[in-house]
């Protein structure tokens, strides 16, 4: 289905029916190619995904003022859903955070992979990420969009510290694939924020599920132990041997979570 939000046309999915529904917001380097194995992994719900502005099949004008939460509940109105267990993997998780503060009747539950979240402190990065992103800078003003990608992968897929090509196959040509349409996207404009989850996090009544790749950036792991620490009903697994997308991975141990905790809400 085509969603319309303000100057974007969403390129949104449905799979499978029962409830709950379920809505996935994909991470800041995929798309919703990226959910393939969490929707085979819930059979017996229905699942809503789609792409964001400057990914995948998403069409849009620039436009100053739009805003990610605003496009999450055009997605769920298209499709006639009241409230949904919101699963979202880094930015996507920052949406997922920002929703259930901004629209908490809209939210059942919270699935949080390795998220980002809005009003956090400035990341503080280890010294094996500062030299690759020098070096992803150099490439990107030598036009190597090529090499940006390929760290990206490093960087989020394999993890910053573990060996660079960690995880191949097919799994790293889709990430290659999505992360390099993101790369070469138009910008959409300014995004239209507001929303200072950091310091908010108290305020979330739901159930929550925290995923955390062992292999991810430092402050990623950081955010997720202090909203774990913040949220009343929140839950952490600590998943070893996965980076920032262990989803895409097709981690098991992420996916029988996502799974249970999906169950139970």
């Amino acid at each position: 289905m085509d969603v319309v939000s303000g100057s974007a046309t969403l390129a949104a999915e449905e799979h499978g029916s029962g409830e709950p529904t379920v809505l996935l917001l994909h991470a800041g380097v995929t798309d919703q190619r990226s959910w393939r194995h969490v929707v085979e992994a819930l059979p017996d719900v229905r699942c809503l995904s789609y792409d964001a502005r400057g990914f995948g099949r998403t069409a849009y004008q620039p436009e100053n003022g739009w805003s990610s939460v605003d496009d999450a509940t055009a997605v769920l109105d298209a499709y006639g859903v009241g409230s949904a267990v919101v699963v979202g993997a880094s930015v996507g998780g920052r949406t997922a955070l920002d929703l259930a503060l901004t629209h908490p009747e809209r939210v059942r539950g919270l699935v949080l992979i390795g998220p980002a979240i809005s009003g956090a402190p400035e990341p503080a990065y280890e010294p094996e990420v500062d030299v690759l992103g020098a070096q992803q800078e150099a490439a990107f003003e030598r036009g190597d969009l090529d090499e940006v990608n390929r760290i990206d992968a490093h960087l989020w897929l394999d993890g910053p510290l573990a060996a660079d090509g960690r995880v191949g196959g097919e799994t790293r040509r889709l990430f290659l694939e999505m992360n390099a349409i993101a790369g070469a996207a138009d910008d959409p404009g300014e995004e239209r924020r507001g929303v200072d989850a950091w310091d908010r996090l108290g305020e979330i009544a739901v159930p929550t599920l925290l995923l955390l790749g062992l292999l991810d950036l430092r402050y990623i792991a950081d955010g997720c132990r202090h909203a774990a620490a913040r949220i009343a009903k929140a839950r952490l697994v600590e998943l070893p041997g996965v980076a920032h997308l262990p989803h895409l991975e097709n981690d098991q141990t992420t996916l029988r979570a996502i799974a249970d905790f999906v169950s139970a809400v």
